[in-house]
């Protein structure tokens, strides 16, 4: 069973960033405007911390920080210290995880998609983040480049490519026997012999995996976030979430355990991402340069990286991920259109269309978890995206409610789910699409890379291919980095107890972490071991989600009766 798969990248980017620099300066949340249910409680922010300023400048939640950091070093430590040992054991997690709990990951995604959608149509969807009275921190259109900022990422890069073309191979190549019993490789069955059908079936898929699912996730997160925090009053952490269901007890250990459990996830979701985007760099700087592609480059890379991004890190947010960030989309952008329109320019176009009406097409087919024999596509692929998209989503979902005070939740709701989902609708339509073309009038080099090396041959068949190659990898080499520092930001704030303006040595130990890890992650196991961890932590999570989207509505329930 080949598991292959990979999240986007999350960035913290914004043309207007004044205040959300200004709310990273304070360790209190805004005031909520107009009437809301402030959840009264003597618990003060940083009131469990330990703190130190003269050797080394700390500020950190003492159960939350050290449960984390020593599991993520002990565990670093060992993977090192036994690789040829655990490499068995990680395929083995993974493959086991993925086959007997893929119901369980495609039924809870569902779940999260339907919630987001009923929350936004429901009466429960005129409350607005912020109080009453609050107003958008942001214009929209600062708002909306941000939320695509956030929708872009290694994982684009990565896959825009490569997965189109996965899907389309199978689906074109038809079913399989297995141990004399017929298996569906291919999502759904595949469209044998036929072309036209493969490439739909191949869009569907992709988009599937990228589209509403995902960003219901992300939202519920974000909102749980935003609400609890502006409009109740409590630290920006996930344990805030709980409040409905536990009470004053979050801020005991079974508070501690759901922020420990939202750091672990978190650290090994970036590090499978750093893992990935280093994998494609070093294949397209060998594709360019002749570089040896091996494990040596890729831990250069690795170091390299991470030493940049801690740079970023010391110099902020405004000197540092944000021009980076911003650089970054304009880079990506650029690359967008040069493919537009180096490519088959209207068979993209006519492309975006056409994979939209696939994907509403199959859409429940592709979203039921039952009854299903097309192992490769629901294991392999769609089991191991959502573990790794759950293990992702205090990450992004921190970022965006940060960045969303002021908007109602069904404008929340609807602009998260729609703008990032569009943006991967025409990534994915523009690079897949142009590889497919190029397969279709028989071009096999595309078809028969590697998946790092997908994209690389792609543009080979363009003008400017050594310019366009370089641009992408120098776009995985800055995701990577605000990747890192972004990470590091979200995983600082909840291991220091809601605080927003922790010392920036703490964030510098953070981004290090997942750089080490990816490390000892690629020696240890390779993408297996990636893919291992992610899913292994995206279990646990997901049950923390489906418990949190619970408490949401509960709390969403308090916000409207206070309002009335």
């Amino acid at each position: 069973m080949t598991n292959l798969a990979d999240p986007a990248g999350v960035i913290s980017a914004s043309p207007d960033d004044e205040v959300l620099e200004d709310t990273a300066t304070e360790d209190v949340m805004p005031s909520p405007e107009g009437p809301t249910e402030v959840i009264e409680t003597d618990y003060e922010i940083g009131q469990h911390n330990i703190s130190h300023s003269v050797t080394f400048d700390f500020d950190v939640h003492k159960p939350v920080f050290l449960v984390s950091s020593l599991t993520i070093i002990i565990f670093t430590i060992a993977t090192l210290t036994f690789q040829t040992q655990l490499e068995p054991v990680f395929t083995g997690m993974r493959n086991y995880l993925t086959a007997k709990l893929d119901w369980f990951f495609l039924l809870s995604g569902d779940v999260f998609v339907l919630v987001a959608l009923a929350l936004a149509i429901s009466p429960l969807g005129s409350i607005r983040i912020g109080g009453p009275d609050a107003t958008p921190d942001y214009s929209r259109a600062s708002w909306l480049a941000m939320l695509f900022a956030a929708g872009m990422g290694i994982g684009l890069v990565f896959y825009g490519v490569s997965e189109p073309m996965s899907h389309y191979e199978s689906a074109i190549g038809g079913i399989t026997m297995e141990n004399g019993l017929r298996t569906d490789w291919a999502p759904l069955g595949g469209a044998e012999g036929n072309p036209a059908e493969a490439r739909q079936l191949a869009m569907a898929a992709t988009l599937y995996h990228w589209a509403l699912h995902p960003w219901a996730m992300y939202a519920l997160v974000a909102l749980s976030l935003a609400i609890f925090a502006y409009n109740k009053g409590l630290p920006m952490t996930m344990r805030s979430v709980f409040y409905p269901l536990l009470g004053e007890r979050i801020w005991g250990w079974p508070g501690h355990v759901i922020d420990i459990l939202a750091i672990i996830a978190t650290i090994f979701g970036l590090a499978t991402s750093l893992g990935y985007g280093a994998e494609q760099a070093t294949a397209g700087l060998g594709f360019l340069f002749g570089i040896p592609a091996g494990m040596t480059t890729k831990i250069l890379l690795i170091v390299a990286i991470t030493f940049v991004a801690t740079i970023s890190v010391v110099a902020g947010m405004d000197n540092g991920v944000k021009r980076l960030s911003e650089f970054n989309m304009v880079m990506a952008f650029a690359l967008l259109l040069f493919v537009l329109f180096a490519g088959p320019t209207l068979a993209i176009l006519t492309g975006i269309w056409e994979s939209a009406a696939a994907y509403a097409r199959d859409f429940i087919p592709l979203s039921n978890p039952f009854g299903r024999t097309d192992d490769n596509y629901r294991q392999g692929w769609t089991a191991f995206y959502w573990a790794w998209w759950i293990s992702w989503s205090p990450f992004v979902g921190m970022f965006i409610a940060r960045v969303s005070r002021g908007r109602s939740v069904r404008e929340f709701i609807l602009t998260v789910l729609i703008v990032p989902s569009v943006v991967c609708l025409v990534w994915f339509t523009t690079f897949g699409g142009t590889a497919l073309s190029q397969v279709a009038d028989g071009f096999s080099g595309v078809l028969n890379a590697d998946l790092e090396l997908k994209l690389f041959e792609m543009l080979s068949q363009l003008p400017l291919t050594e310019i366009s190659s370089l641009i992408g990898i120098i776009l995985v080499m800055v995701f990577f980095i605000t990747s890192a520092d972004s990470g590091s930001l979200v995983v600082d704030t909840i291991a220091a107890g809601g605080k927003l303006n922790a010392p920036t040595p703490q964030r510098v130990l953070w981004a290090s972490f997942s750089g080490l890890l990816a490390i000892a992650l690629l020696l240890g196991g390779g993408l297996a071991a990636l893919q291992a961890m992610a899913v292994s932590t995206g279990f646990p999570f997901t049950l923390v989600l489906l418990a949190a989207t619970w408490a949401l509505v509960k709390g969403l329930q308090g916000e409207r009766r206070e309002v009335i």
